[in-house]
């Protein structure tokens, strides 16, 4: 088993909670007087009222692609705020707060600050977690090149005290040369590169030094892991992402992903800000206890389910399955868009019903839709017609209604699927 990052790992749950709570306000207030983005967002917001989840789950949940708009907004009519709002540090003093260390550009182009804290993205854990210690060299092949990869792992590594070689991604016999020479034991970067760079070496006939891996940026499947580990690598994963910094990581018990100790999780039914139970597959919503970035309420657009009990590695924090997908399943119908949203908003107006799951079927052009709905009450003659009507109010289309028990829709987090033949 590897060590204890430190003593927050191992609290009571009841004191971990306790703590969260706590520093809910203080984090809400931040963000609504040093962020003009979530000054509008939580407008009206009592800030110190807010000191439960329950309270916490009244507020709106922004979306990246909200953030995105909101971005693309405020620059046009101020090009000296490229975040959009909210951050509540910049440069130059042309922003509020102190400099930004670094400022990176994500896809859409989504701009992300980096602030001066040690371990800015809290990816130390995750290190530690992996076996990682200090004077471990890390061969660190997430791209350097405009977007936060890679500086989260470093940051991560260097404040466990590793020594950290910036390879960058590609050049794959000018990797391997240093590899040779440099004698890397550790490697960070996605899952695949490291397959690459293992069937490389064993093509050209190298031995590769690396016994132990963080990896993360995409699906790391049980086959791969076992796959590296005949090789004698082992490689455990993460989940992070540009905008919160790490939010779960892998432990030797290889039983889901560890919540981050900063980190406040809600798994949401995608297309609304209402927590789902324990279990339940929805997308991950994180509020960030990060002063710089102070998110409160953001939609990952992730997919993944809370694990019951606790962590055999002796770690107390909540547990994910991992990822499971992506919540955003806009489908276009006829030439118009549905969204999760709408589906929410049909569910909401008929309290008997318990969940509901969009099934669009048939081929491109001509496709029909179904709306399964799980209810008690499938007696009641009347209801399957009313829905229906609802349908068409909402999404401008028309649409079956299917009713059936409780329990019998997939718990995959699915609220549309799109099952229609593209050949």
């Amino acid at each position: 088993m590897s060590k204890h990052y430190d003593a927050l790992e191992t609290r009571d749950p009841a004191q971990r909670e306790a703590a969260l709570m706590a520093a809910l306000p203080a984090h809400v207030a931040r963000a609504q007087q040093a962020a003009p983005a979530f000054a509008e967002i939580l407008r009206g917001v009592e800030a110190s009222g807010v000191t439960s989840r329950a309270a916490l789950a009244r507020l709106p949940v922004t979306r990246k692609h909200e953030l995105l708009e909101r971005q693309q907004a405020a620059r046009a009519r101020d090009a000296r705020d490229p975040f959009g709002g909210f951050a509540s540090i910049g440069w130059r003093g042309l922003l509020r707060g102190s400099g930004a260390r670094r400022v990176y550009q994500s896809p859409g182009p989504i701009y992300e600050p980096e602030g001066h804290a040690p371990d800015y993205w809290r990816s130390a854990r995750a290190f530690a977690a992996a076996g990682f210690e200090a004077g471990d060299l890390v061969h660190n092949c997430f791209s350097y090149h405009l977007t936060p990869g890679a500086w989260i792992m470093e940051a991560g590594a260097q404040a466990l005290g590793c020594t950290v070689f910036p390879g960058g991604v590609g050049n794959t016999e000018q990797q391997l040369a240093a590899m040779a020479d440099l004698q890397p034991v550790a490697y960070a970067g996605t899952p695949s590169f490291l397959k690459i760079l293992v069937d490389k070496a064993a093509e050209v006939g190298a031995k590769l030094s690396v016994r132990k891996a963080l990896v993360s940026g995409e699906a790391f499947p049980p086959s791969l892991r076992d796959w590296l580990a005949a090789r004698g690598i082992t490689a455990y994963q993460c989940y992070a992402t540009a905008d919160a910094g790490l939010i779960a990581y892998e432990t030797p018990a290889r039983e889901g992903l560890l919540l981050e100790e900063g980190v406040i999780l809600e798994i949401v039914r995608p297309g609304t800000g209402d927590p789902l139970a324990d279990g339940e597959v929805g997308e991950v919503v994180v509020t960030v206890l990060n002063p710089d970035y102070p998110l409160v309420r953001f939609g990952t657009g992730d997919l993944s389910a809370v694990l019951p009990g606790a962590c055999p590695s002796g770690r107390t924090n909540t547990r994910i399955k991992g990822w499971l997908g992506r919540a955003d399943q806009t489908t276009k119908v006829r030439g118009m868009f549905v969204h999760p949203g709408q589906v929410a908003e049909i569910v909401r107006r008929y309290p008997e019903v318990v969940r509901a799951r969009l099934v669009v079927a048939g081929e491109m052009a001509d496709d029909r839709m179904t709306l399964r709905v799980e209810t008690a009450n499938r007696g009641l003659g009347e209801l399957a017609s009313r829905i229906g009507e609802t349908i068409r109010d909402v999404t401008k289309l028309r649409g079956e209604v299917e009713l059936v028990v409780p329990g019998t829709l997939p718990n995959d987090g699915k609220v549309i699927e799109d099952a229609r033949s593209y050949k």
